[in-house]
This record gives C-alpha cells, structure tokens and sequence, in this order.
C-alpha cells in the first residue's frame, strides 16, 4: 500500500522586512503551529492558480504567484508532504485570519523562535539565515 501523499504550496511574502506567516487553529491537524500562508492544490490546479486561490480564501487578498523559492518533501506519521514554497506579492487587500488562528509579521531572525510545522523547519532555518535566493 502505498503513502498519501499531500501536495500543498506556501506563500513567502515579504513586506518592510519582514515575513507574513500564519498560525494554525487549535482544532484539526497539526493545531496551533505556525506556517506559511497556502494550501492544498486541488486536482486540475496548477501550483499557482492553487496559491492565489488558497491566498483569497484564507486571507481575503489578492495575490500574485512568483518565483519558486524551495520545494520541500517531508515525511509524517500518517503522510507524505510535499511543499512548494513561492514568492507572493499581494496586490489587493489587507491579509486578515478568515480560516486561521492568527497572522503575524515576523523579521527573518525571528522564526527560529516559533514552532513551525516540522515540513517548515529547514526552510525557516535557510529563511533566518537569509539563504533564499
């Protein structure tokens, strides 16, 4: 039997210096974690269209899809995860938490100190470094 494998993509949207990354609800999967904004892609999706979608459903804004920064693979318990982490650019609207916990806008060296999710975790590291691209 073969592992689920999920397919998601990530927002990296950077303003005044700082990273917008978002906080999980306590209920459901993974509770209370932190993240880059984004979600499932859905079947008939490209990655992009899947993080404009996902942007305006979480957080009410229009998005722009840039540049793939890292593409990151990670072994769960119960599931395989596979995380496309891209350049965003807002261009309408101001983020709010429609279907999280909350936002927050961090300086790079800064995240090491927030429990992201493990999939998260060397991309946050390479992040704090300012090892991007």
């Amino acid at each position: 039997m073969s592992r689920r494998r999920l397919h998601v993509v990530a927002a990296v949207i950077e303003r005044d210096g700082e990273l917008l990354v978002s906080l999980r609800n306590p209920k459901g999967t993974r509770p209370s974690q932190w993240e880059f904004p984004g979600g499932k892609v859905e079947d008939g999706e490209t990655e992009a269209e899947a993080l404009v979608r996902e942007l305006r459903e979480e957080m009410g804004v229009t998005c722009d899809a840039g540049a793939l920064v890292k593409r990151v693979v990670h072994a769960y318990a119960e599931t395989d995860v596979e995380i496309a982490f891209y350049r965003a650019n807002i261009l309408e609207g101001e983020p709010r938490p429609l279907s999280m916990a909350e936002l927050r806008w961090v300086r790079r060296g800064e995240l090491p100190a927030f429990d992201f999710l493990d999939a998260d975790r060397l991309f946050i590291a390479e992040l704090a470094r300012g090892e991007d691209g």
